[in-house]
């Protein structure tokens, strides 16, 4: 019996040597086959070769006669046959499927726009692959939208400062010339050129101050101390500073804090600027006999600020982008500003971990804004990293 068994030992290893041999050499150079049909060609011909291989031995060491030695051998070359049949099938799909994903890959790089989900025929791995490849064309898709919005954005700001900055450099332009031609209005004395020069350099200067602040806020270049501010006092003192300016206009204005309201987490010298701009907005574009009231209240972890006035207000089509750099409503073109003062309230207050957004209302205008509450460690905007691409 053991005379048997090591017989077909010594059978299964003669067999079975050359094919693992080989079957390494294919894997070890499968690049030079080429493609998986031609891969799995080469499998195919290595098991067929094992199957002939083996009736032929079997034949020889088992002494049997040539008519059952062919009978075995077309029995095996057939269940061979349909084996390579039923893999091939299996193998079209695979390939039709890694064709679909190669196709819609190399469309992804030839920049053209995606013709529908990438599809295939199962759920392997290559349906893995698939739903990877699909993921990522939507990443992509995603960054070549946020890229072009970007771009988009980066054009109209360059316009926007080359149009803000060539009204006062145009003027001071004509003054020097007027100037060094003699022809301007003697009337008018120096001293009264040198004001109007000094009003266009001021608003040249005023606007590259602010453009240079809000490029660093969105940059996250700027690191503040943080400090529990009582709201009651500083809108006071910010509202009371405002009554003259206001009163020119015979505007009202007014502040509604609660008794008790929790301080806020913020750098108060910031949340007073953020007050004035908006207090100064909204008395700049109320009527005569009009009002402005700053009030405050608890919302939750945070304390919501709201500065509203009994304005015009603004436009529905202006009010998705009035914390734009430089976008000025119809109602703001004659102000003389240059658009960046809302800007920058949002750049601070998103600094602060807050939000800003205008509320609805059916008179003027109402601006609110959120601030984080002391001592509730609500998550702030990472400071390192801008919340809008500027430039």
């Amino acid at each position: 019996m053991s005379g048997y068994v090591l017989a077909a030992g010594v059978f299964l290893a003669i067999c079975g040597v050359p094919v693992l041999a080989l079957s390494h050499l294919l894997a070890a150079h499968r690049r030079r086959l080429g493609s998986l049909s031609r891969q799995f060609a080469a499998a195919v011909g290595l098991m067929f070769g094992l199957v002939l291989t083996g009736v032929a031995a079997v034949a020889m060491l088992m002494f049997v006669t040539p008519h059952d030695a062919y009978l075995l051998a077309t029995l095996l070359a057939f269940a061979c046959a349909l084996a390579v049949y039923s893999s091939w099938l299996l193998s079209r799909g695979i390939r039709a499927d890694i064709r679909i994903v190669r196709d819609a890959l190399r469309a992804v790089g030839e920049g053209e726009p995606p013709r529908g989900p990438i599809e295939t025929g199962g759920r392997d791995e290559v349906a893995e692959l698939a739903r990877a490849a699909e993921s990522m064309r939507g990443r992509l898709a995603e960054h070549e939208a946020g890229r072009a919005a970007s771009e988009r954005a980066r054009r109209d700001l360059i316009a926007a400062i080359s149009h803000d900055l060539r009204t006062p450099l145009t003027s001071l332009q004509l003054l020097a010339q007027g100037i060094d031609d003699g022809v301007l209005d003697s009337g008018v004395g120096e001293h009264g050129y040198a004001e109007e020069i000094s009003l266009h350099v001021g608003s040249l200067a005023a606007m590259v101050d602010d453009l240079f602040e809000l490029t660093r806020l969105e940059a996250g270049e700027i690191q503040w101390s943080m400090q529990r501010v009582h709201l009651d006092e500083l809108v006071g003192e910010t509202v009371e500073s405002m009554r003259a300016q206001a009163a020119a206009k015979g505007i009202a204005v007014s502040a509604s804090i609660p008794n008790g309201l929790a301080p806020a987490e913020a750098n108060p010298e910031k949340l007073q600027r953020v007050l004035f701009n908006l207090i100064q907005n909204a008395i700049r574009h109320t009527p005569a006999d009009g009002s402005v009231t700053v009030a405050a209240e608890p919302a939750g972890p945070a304390i919501e600020i709201e500065v509203a006035d009994t304005g015009s207000g603004i436009s529905a089509h202006d009010r998705a982008r009035v914390f734009e750099p430089f976008f000025r409503g119809d109602a703001s073109r004659g102000s003389g500003g240059a658009g960046l003062g809302l800007s920058i309230c949002r750049a601070i207050i998103e600094v602060h971990g807050g939000r800003i957004w205008l509320d609805e209302s059916t008179t003027g205008t109402r601006v609110r804004f959120t601030l984080p509450r002391a001592g509730v460690g609500i998550e702030r905007a990472d400071r390192r990293r801008p919340a809008r691409p500027l430039l």
